[in-house]
């Protein structure tokens, strides 16, 4: 039997039907654009991105403010006119791959390590993942990615980043930490470098357009 009275106070958790949409606010991927990608990666490519878990757009239309190429896609059709096919798994049904410089998404949190081995194969720069701070845990996550292949950068949000499925909430409240994961693909040392992204990033990177396109 399933259990309906988890709240987003508590943990963000799948909706029913399966499907893990939770759009990122858009002053948090403009954060970490400003105040991480762009600032530590400053003489890096950054012509092409590639959003794979692109749901309705919320961080695909802040990355278009940064790149000049940005392919949005999504394993649902979200009605925002992205392409539609899984980034992981095998079958008819897996997306192809094009040349990017960069994948830059909020995965689902089940199949992020398959999203961030599939960036690492294909992105020819590097790869940013949004998730929740406890991902940095797990014997088997290390065995399988960390141990050979750490990102370069954990960047940690020191406000809380609200996300409440199916749409984003302005007013929204959140108990859960995030923190961006960035793999670049000419790093070769094995430790990674922990930066926080400051607080106030919600005032610094908001734009009332974004409540205008988003909010209703």
């Amino acid at each position: 039997m399933n259990n309906t009275s988890t709240a987003v106070m508590q943990r963000r958790a799948a909706p029913a039907r399966g499907l893990d949409f939770f759009p990122t606010p858009p002053w948090a991927t403009r954060a970490f654009l400003r105040e991480v990608l762009f600032a530590e990666f400053a003489s890096h490519c950054f012509s092409s991105v590639w959003e794979p878990a692109a749901g309705g757009g919320h961080m695909a239309h802040v990355l278009s403010e940064f790149f000049p190429k940005v392919r949005a896609s999504d394993v649902e059709d979200y009605g925002a006119g992205f392409e539609v096919g899984s980034y992981v798994g095998v079958g008819p049904d897996v997306i192809a791959a094009n040349p990017h410089g960069w994948m830059i998404t909020n995965p689902p949190f089940n199949l992020a390590v398959e999203f961030a081995e599939r960036g690492l194969r294909e992105a020819r720069v590097g790869v940013a993942l949004l998730l929740r701070t406890s991902w940095m845990e797990g014997a088997e996550r290390y065995q399988r990615l960390f141990r050979e292949r750490p990102p370069r950068i954990i960047a940690q949000y020191c406000e809380r980043v609200p996300m409440v499925a199916g749409r984003w909430d302005p007013a929204a409240a959140s108990a859960t930490s995030y923190a961006w994961f960035v793999w670049q693909q000419s790093h070769f040392r094995k430790e990674t470098r922990l930066i926080w992204i400051a607080p106030g990033a919600k005032q610094r990177n908001w734009l009332d357009s974004d409540l205008k396109r988003w909010a209703a």
